[in-house]
This record gives structure tokens, sequence and C-alpha cells, in this order.
């Protein structure tokens, strides 16, 4: 599978990440399986969870991912091939939203006892929680590397200038710093002002940022809007409704006809063929579904294609 540099990390990751988090709870433990190993066959290594997948699932209680994925590679033997993502911050069934040191430590440790690993390969701020001083953050995160307990750091739902702060701030005193940021983005744009929740969508201003700082690379959760561009049982969130997605799909479409591929595909491609390149992140529940990801892997737009996709809309 192509790889794409992590940032600063150095660290060499699949260009499509699989992402983790409905296992054990929406897709039971012998389905996670088979997608696991059929991502792996197909030459994936790059695998994102959280200590909080998937709390708001019936009867989650939030550590179900991590363990999954934990009891697959010990089934298989594999960890040492992978590169292993987890996040910490957001709030779980037994815990609230926290950045604390004590909290990040705790949480740390826990993740690797139910991932059956001593380090984690990146260790993401799951959400930028104020409430903790970013110092105290940064000099948890940096005696978590130190320690040989993880690898590289990255950060989620972050604004941008609270990305530059938080590298600055780690690079004056001399800590590990993030070097990538995940976040909620997909083809089409949001209106102007739409509010996610704790979740922050990819703006102009970061794509911007990733462009002129190369040692810095963006990831994408929820590129596909949970199946929207193509079941027609969902209607589109309201936060992306509007003139500017209708003519953004349209060109979708059309892209997709000429492609020979479906508008997740090309999704996919563009995202990765996108300046910076940008890795998104697949959630499959089952194994149809990641075979229709992979072979977005085989899409390649051309450079009319491209600028087609990315000026859909413009006035």
């Amino acid at each position: 599978m192509k790889t794409l540099t992590l940032g600063h990390s150095g660290m060499e990751v699949s260009a499509l990440c699989l992402g983790i988090l409905p296992f054990g709870t929406r897709v039971d433990e012998r389905t996670s399986f088979a997608i696991l190993d059929a991502y792996f066959e197909a030459g994936g290594r790059f695998m994102d969870t959280a200590n909080n997948y998937s709390m708001w699932h019936a009867g989650g209680v939030g550590i179900e991912s991590e363990t999954v994925l934990g009891k697959w590679m010990c089934a298989r033997g594999n960890r040492s091939q992978l590169v292993i993502a987890t996040k910490v911050g957001f709030n779980r069934a037994d815990i609230g939203a926290s950045l604390a040191a004590s909290t990040i430590a705790a949480e740390l440790d826990g993740s690797l006892r139910r991932l059956g690993t001593d380090h984690v390969d990146l260790y993401y701020a799951h959400g930028d929680i104020r409430e903790n001083p970013l110092e105290e953050t940064l000099a948890a995160f940096d005696r978590a590397v130190k320690a040989g307990k993880v690898r590289a750091l990255g950060c989620s739902n972050y604004l941008t200038w609270r990305i530059e702060r938080a590298r600055q701030l780690s690079r004056s005193r001399g800590w590990a710093e993030y070097c990538c940021i995940q976040q909620r983005f997909t083809y089409l744009r949001p209106q102007p002002g739409a509010a996610f929740g704790r979740q922050r969508s990819g703006t102009d201003e970061l794509l911007d940022y990733c462009r002129e700082n190369p040692d810095f690379r963006m990831l994408a959760y929820s590129p596909l809007l949970g199946g929207t561009y193509t079941r027609q049982d969902k209607s589109l969130p309201r936060q992306y409704a509007g003139a500017d997605s209708e003519r953004r799909l349209a060109v979708l479409a059309e892209i997709a006809d000429q492609a020979g591929a479906t508008p997740n595909q090309i999704i996919y491609a563009w995202l990765i063929g996108s300046h910076p390149a940008i890795i998104p992140l697949t959630a499959p529940t089952s194994l149809a579904q990641l075979a229709e990801n992979l072979k977005s892997l085989e899409v390649t737009l051309t450079p009319e294609q491209m600028e087609r996709l990315n000026t859909a809309g413009n006035p």
C-alpha cells in the first residue's frame, strides 16, 4: 500500500488509515478480525483507535475498540509491523474530558494494557481541553515520549492558532511536539459558522498551515459523512445543506462516472492526491465496504479532474 510520511516523526504510514472506532460494539469481534485481516493482507499497517471508542453505542463503555485491536494483534503476532494510534482527552463512561497530567499518565497505561503493547506509535490529544493548562498537557506528553511509551504525538479537533501555540511552546521547552492533526474533513464544505459540538472541521486556514509546514501532516476523519454520499436512506447533514454542496455533488458524480469509480472512492483519491496530501480514515463495518474503500488506492485523478473537484461551487 502507498505510504506517506507522518510529519516530522519520519514514520511512513499507510495512505489509507483503518479506523477501529466501531469494533467491539457496532461491529462484533469476528467481523472486526476479518476486516483487520483483510486490511493487513492489502498492505495496510496504520490503525487508529481511542480510549473511549465507542462509549456512545448501546452497551458500550469505551474500551471495546482498543480491546479488540489488542486481541487481534496478540492472535496474529504482528505488533512490530504496525503503526498504532490512540487518543486521550474526551470523556468515557467512567471519566470526564481531561488532558490533565494525571489523566494522560493513567489513560496511557490503560490503553497500553488493552492493546497488549509497551508503546503506541502515535498518541493524540483527542480535543483541545482548555480547562487544563496547555503547558501541563504538553509536559505530560513529553514525559510519555521520553519514557518510551509513545513514539510521536498528534492533536485532534484543534483550531489552527492553538496548534501553532502548542508547537511553539513544545519547541521552546525542548519537548516532543505535535507532528499531525486529525480533523473532521470531507469533500463537501460546511456552511460558514456550522458547529459540530466538540469536533472541529478542517478549514482553508488549516490546509494552508499544513502546506506551509511540510513537517506537519493532516488526517481526515468522517470523510464519507457516515455513508451520506452513496446511501439513499441518509440525508445530507444540516451543516452541509445548501447550493454549494449541490454543485459539488454534481461534479463529484460526473468525475466518478468519468473514472469508473464510486463517489466514495473519488473522495479518498481526492484527499490523498491533494496538496498537501491528506490521510483519510476509513471505518468500514463490513468486508464489502473495506473492499470498495481499498480500491480507491487504484484511482488516479488527472490534474484537470482535481481542479474541477477543488473549484466546484466557487463563485
